[in-house]
């Protein structure tokens, strides 16, 4: 399978997982964004994306006025949108893509959409974290058939990122 989607609920260690399987895919040149929670004085104020080149953007934060709001955070949409576009994610030099995440966040944003989409079609390796919970687009994609969704949770994840790891460096995708 190309396209391996991990999910489990909040904290079970989804993003380290990808990360992880990131950093062991540096030979393929992934390309791609992870995200990573906004604390101020100890709480989570919000949320911010990350290409694994090193750029990064506010996604969500309890700060922003007006748009889309998911639970307590307002979602810059556009912001998402434009950051996105700085991506190549369609580079012939990249032999994977790396999402964090397939989530209600991101997929207010119809360009993630149609990019998601596009990626999940393509012959390039996609890594990437999806919400446990979630309708729509969220739904559609853990139920394609060309999908392997691996459902992690604390105790799990480092054997299940073992386990992943070996079978992508053996080249079995």
């Amino acid at each position: 399978m190309n396209n391996i989607l991990i999910t489990g609920p909040p904290g079970s260690g989804k993003t380290t997982l990808v990360m992880r399987l990131a950093e062991s895919l540096r030979h393929l040149s992934p390309v791609g964004f992870y995200t990573e929670e906004i604390r101020e004085q100890g709480l989570r104020q919000g949320f911010e994306i990350a290409s694994l080149d090193g750029r990064r953007r506010t996604l969500a934060h309890t700060a922003f006025k007006g748009g889309h709001r998911v639970g307590k955070y307002v979602v810059d949409v556009s912001g998402f949108e434009d950051f996105l576009g700085t991506i190549d994610f369609t580079s012939a030099k990249a032999g994977a893509v790396v999402i964090d995440e397939i989530g209600k966040m991101e997929c207010l944003s119809p360009a993630f959409i149609r990019l998601a989409r596009g990626l999940l079609d393509s012959p390039t390796l996609l890594v990437a974290t999806v919400s446990l919970a979630g309708e729509g687009f969220i739904g559609e994609v853990k139920a394609r058939r060309d999908v392997e969704l691996v459902e992690i949770g604390p105790h799990t994840r480092d054997s299940v990122f073992e386990g992943l790891r070996r079978r992508l460096r053996a080249g079995g995708k």
